[in-house]
């Protein structure tokens, strides 16, 4: 269940079911619309599922469409032996051409992810510096920097911890991968690690704290994502070295 975000599980469905509903509301026009312009149509469908879905979803779109146009939309109704040629050749460009024109979609669709995305990304940094040139006392900052995690890695809680090392958590590094122990955790694949994991904060060559980060069961940020969380932590830790923190809870 974890494999798929919801929002394309979604998609998955739609892939399998929204060329049979558009099939079923063309068929009271298959009698007076060519069988090429019924097939542009389930193009219009498929197109739709892979821009808000992904490609499995555009690719299951297109096969369902052609399945469901040969079955409803083409002589002898209501079977999947279709008598003339020419909707034979249509059916096999619906389908390659659903297939193309559906990985170009979920293509343009990661495009315009990964802009807002950078855009965000761009906007945290951006933000965190203009507040640590501004902010009264670096626990401003430290707050500051703590919600962008929170929001940023999808966390279920973060704090920050003023002072020594303690203990040995696992660690989020400046190349943003994950270290436990002596090894490297394959957070790609296997997502956080089920533990908290410390993200230390460092300005002016010197250790100032660390954020205690709790992940959220089943989440994999991006490597863009933790490269900007070790970023704001080091933004952090230059407000601390600079204006030194208030006084913390103990």
């Amino acid at each position: 269940m974890t494999r798929f975000p919801l929002r394309d599980r979604v998609a998955l469905a739609a892939g399998l079911a929204a060329p049979l509903v558009a099939a079923l509301v063309l068929v009271p026009l298959r009698g007076t619309v060519s069988s090429t312009n019924l097939a542009l149509i389930l193009v219009a469908v498929i197109v739709a599922v892979a821009a808000a879905g992904n490609r499995l979803a555009g690719a299951l779109a297109a096969l369902s469409a052609a399945v469901w146009f040969d079955f409803l939309l083409t002589r002898p109704y209501q079977s999947f032996a279709i008598r003339h040629g020419d909707d034979i050749t249509t059916g096999i460009l619906l389908l390659v051409v659903g297939l193309a024109v559906s990985q170009l979609a979920a293509y343009a669709r990661r495009l315009e992810v990964i802009t807002v995305t950078n855009a965000d990304y761009l906007a945290r940094l951006h933000d965190t510096a203009q507040l640590a040139q501004k902010a009264p006392s670096a626990d401003a900052v430290v707050t500051h920097v703590t919600q962008h995690l929170t929001e940023l890695l999808h966390l279920r809680n973060c704090r920050f911890e003023y002072g020594s090392l303690l203990g040995h958590p696992a660690r989020l590094e400046q190349d943003g991968s994950i270290l436990l122990g002596r090894r490297r955790w394959d957070i790609d694949h296997r997502g956080w690690p089920p533990e908290e994991i410390e993200l230390r904060a460092s300005g002016g060559g010197r250790y100032q704290g660390r954020f205690m980060l709790t992940p959220t069961e089943g989440t994999r940020p991006s490597l863009q994502a933790r490269l900007v969380a070790v970023t704001l932590a080091d933004q952090a830790g230059a407000a601390l070295d600079t204006a030194g923190p208030g006084t913390p809870e103990r």
